[in-house]
């Protein structure tokens, strides 16, 4: 539906007096709060005990990566003209674009592994371990954002609270789940002086 609006909007002449400006923003803005909704679905899950929220995670994922590559191919295609030159250039010299740049390429191996034939090759944990690199993505395309505007920082700020919040929940899941594991765990003589022995 945003690229619908947004070829609408060309159909008709209402991407102002910078379209391409218009449509990095734009498929920018939707890779971000799609991949921030891809963050958001394990918490809601577990907040609301929705369990089959988790079937749209994937899904949220691909979108995400959609968006990505729409943001992208703007930047390579409408903005620089395939000039490789210019691009390399940038990615070297320009912060902001070297940490989005950053953040578009781990998001490769994401979508690529997104199938469930991918889980059975490498395996749950591997999977799993690979896949957290979705927290390194969001991360860069907060700092991407914050560093690419100039004055306004309302948006940016609001998607890196958003992140922090998400993030700060699971870190707060993970040790309180290691608490309890802690406090149920054996504690018999042999136990403590196998532990010790480590």
């Amino acid at each position: 539906m945003p690229l619908a609006r947004l070829g609408l909007k060309a159909l008709h002449g209402g991407l102002g007096a910078n379209p391409i400006e218009v449509i990095t923003h734009s498929t920018g803005d939707w890779t971000m709060i799609l991949l921030l909704a891809t963050l958001s679905v394990t918490p809601v899950r577990m907040l609301t005990r929705q369990y089959w929220l988790i079937g749209l995670r994937r899904m949220l994922g691909l979108f995400a990566f959609f968006y990505g590559c729409l943001h992208f191919t703007t930047y390579i295609w409408l903005d620089k003209f395939f000039d490789l030159h210019e691009m390399l250039h940038d990615i070297a010299k320009r912060k902001f674009i070297t940490i989005g740049f950053l953040g578009f390429l781990l998001l490769i191996p994401l979508a690529v592994t997104s199938t469930a034939g991918w889980i059975r090759r490498i395996g749950g944990k591997r999977w799993q371990t690979l896949h957290r690199l979705i927290y390194v993505t969001a991360i860069a395309g907060v700092i991407h954002y914050i560093w690419l505007v100039k004055s306004d920082l309302r948006k940016p700020l609001q998607y890196a609270f958003i992140l922090g919040v998400l993030l700060a929940y699971r870190v707060i899941v993970h040790f309180t789940q290691q608490s309890k594991v802690r406090r149920v765990a054996p504690t018999s003589p042999t136990q403590q002086v196998g532990v010790s022995e480590v």
